[in-house]
């Protein structure tokens, strides 16, 4: 009887603590961000390599279901996200082969954010990917706030690891440089 109470009390509190947190954060266009990284076992430049490839995220991107590169720094994107598709469009506002690839949505869903590679050794790299984005609806403001897009980004690397590290090389390469104006 004693578990049933406590039980009970616990799931009234994080119910108080959680309609709180989406209160604060409704309607106030508040960003959220997370920061993840991740050691793969390949050479800064094949990880680097991989991640240019766009078009292969689905391939290891969990609710990712189809990215087109429509230019050089213009993507179109398609995803589950918080159980509804939705689609955006993003550019990439900043790539510098081996270090970084930076970019924001131009429509639909708002997000932006860079990803990082640190050489570790000549085979080991750190990948860092660092995101802001604002949850649209309740489902997705209840998602955020229960840390489930921490979740998911961390899945979504060691799903990235695992895809780079199998294959020991990249699928393509883009080794251009795009800066902002």
């Amino acid at each position: 009887m004693l578990n049933r109470i406590v039980t009970v009390a616990a799931l009234a509190v994080g119910g108080v603590i959680l309609s709180k947190q989406l209160k604060k954060s409704r309607g106030s266009g508040m960003k959220s961000s997370t920061r993840e990284s991740i050691e793969v076992d390949v050479p800064v430049s094949t990880a680097y390599n991989q991640w240019t490839q766009f078009e292969d995220f689905p391939k290891f991107m969990d609710g990712v279901r189809e990215v087109r590169q429509l230019d050089d720094t213009h993507l179109h994107w398609h995803a589950e996200i918080g159980g509804k598709e939705k689609e955006w469009d993003a550019e990439i506002t900043e790539q510098i082969p081996d270090r970084r690839i930076a970019w924001r949505s131009t429509s639909g869903v708002r997000n932006s954010g860079v990803v990082a590679f640190d050489r570790m050794s000549d085979s080991r790299t750190r990948v860092t990917l660092q995101m802001e984005y604002e949850p649209e609806e309740t489902a997705e403001r209840i998602g955020d706030t229960l840390g489930l897009i921490k979740m998911k980004t961390k899945q979504n690397l060691k799903r990235f690891k695992e895809f780079i590290e199998s294959r020991g090389k990249e699928t393509g390469a883009w080794r251009g440089t795009v800066s902002q104006h």
